[in-house]
């Protein structure tokens, strides 16, 4: 995948302030489609902070809401933080839902370090990969001590724990 290819594209999405088309090319050139995803919408820019999220009820189809200022944050970053809400589309389908909040984000935190749904995803920075293990690990505990859930996801925590460990 030429990356350096994409950015040009998506210079020119943002020259002519389109946001949803920018982010509906990245949802083609990265393999993140799904067919329970309903599309895009905007949503409030925060200054210094990309916020995405996922709309609909759970069985239902799934908007991701965009701000317009998404395409200023760093590539890699904006492409783990669509796969993220991308995987809540996947988690929210009618053949796959995934009811509980806390194992649905602890899923998404999981794959913005692993990539194992979306591999063309790139990595984010050791930075970034830091603060998504931080979320996995409170979306972990709030499952509750000793759960099952907490049991079903154990060995992903471990690695999760083991990714972390090694960064400096």
């Amino acid at each position: 995948m030429d990356f350096e290819q994409i950015k040009l594209h998506l210079n020119a999405y943002k020259e002519n302030d389109q946001v949803i088309d920018a982010a509906k090319y990245l949802l083609y050139s990265f393999d993140l489609e799904h067919e329970n995803f309903a599309g895009f919408g905007l949503r409030e820019a925060i200054p210094n902070l990309v916020l995405l999220t996922t709309e609909g009820e759970l069985g239902e189809p799934q908007t991701v809401m965009i701000p317009p200022n998404l395409f200023d944050f760093d590539l890699n970053l904006i492409l783990n933080v669509i796969a993220h809400e991308m995987l809540h589309v996947r988690q929210k389908a009618p053949e796959q839902t995934v009811e509980d909040k806390n194992e649905r984000e602890f899923q998404a935190y999981y794959e913005m370090l692993f990539h194992k749904n979306f591999p063309k995803i790139p990595d984010a920075s050791d930075f970034h990969k830091k603060i998504f293990g931080e979320k996995a690990f409170e979306y972990y505990k709030r499952m509750g001590e000793g759960s099952e859930l907490q049991k079903k996801y154990a060995t992903q925590k471990a690695e999760i724990e083991q990714l972390i460990n090694v960064l400096p």
